[in-house]
């Protein structure tokens, strides 16, 4: 499977780094991961709006659900307008996004609720969410194709439940907001660069991807402090990067 970042930024889009966005394609199947602030400008680089067969979001923020709303103005409004957009994401999630524009885009998607420790199929991928701690309801993903592995945590703060996810992976695909240390008051909800990398470690993971880059943030920064705990490849989410997994 190909993994491409659109964003991989966190809190708000900058210049360098729109938010969070995945795309990841087998058999020429596009599945759209998290596509938050900015990254429908990177996504139009790589697929027509029309031609995304199905979108995931881990969690209601917006940084990773809000151009979900110009993704489904564009399919609405194209020449030959698609079949209405499969969108799995935790119940509840993205009840105000999706209401945003009245009824006018009530046609154009439906919505599936990821449950935790019951696995879906979208498409090709077979897609395990596990429930890690956040803000609101974050359901991180084990995404398998032919035997291959991503693991991604969408938002979390530290839990064992983390090793279970990463176990195995492939890529495994991090929110690091933090560099070492995580502020107590965001410590039930995100992680830190250093953790991500004693993560990858415990786990067995092939490689890792730090993504949710805080605005101002240096990535270098980032990857120093996870490779003081793993040993394995370690890169920073940039947009364009594109790994076969």
């Amino acid at each position: 499977m190909r993994l491409t970042i659109l964003g991989g930024g966190g809190a708000y889009p900058t210049p360098e780094r729109p938010c969070s966005g995945y795309l990841v394609e087998q058999d020429g199947f596009r599945l759209l991961v998290d596509p938050g602030h900015g990254t429908m400008s990177r996504l139009v680089e790589y697929v027509a709006p029309e031609d995304v067969d199905a979108a995931l979001v881990t969690h209601g923020h917006a940084d990773h659900c809000a151009d979900l709303n110009p993704l489904l103005r564009a399919r609405h409004l194209a020449d030959d307008p698609p079949a209405a957009l499969p969108i799995h994401a935790p119940s509840g999630a993205l009840g105000p996004l999706l209401g945003l524009d009245g009824p006018m885009l009530v046609d154009d998607w439906t919505l599936t609720d990821l449950v935790p420790g019951q696995e879906a199929v979208i498409g090709p991928f077979t897609v395990a969410p596990v429930e890690l701690p956040h803000f609101v309801t974050n359901l991180a993903i084990r995404l398998s194709v032919g035997g291959r592995l991503l693991a991604y945590t969408g938002d979390a703060g530290a839990s064992p439940q983390a090793v279970d996810l990463a176990r195995g992976a492939d890529v495994l695909l991090a929110e690091a907001s933090f560099v070492d240390e995580v502020p107590e008051e965001s410590a039930d909800g995100l992680s830190s660069a250093r953790d991500r990398g004693a993560l990858a470690a415990g786990a067995g993971v092939g490689r890792l991807v730090l993504c949710h880059v805080w605005p101002g943030m240096s990535p270098n920064r980032l990857e120093h402090a996870a490779r003081r705990e793993f040993s394995g490849e370690i890169a920073v989410a940039t947009p364009g990067l594109t790994i076969e997994v």
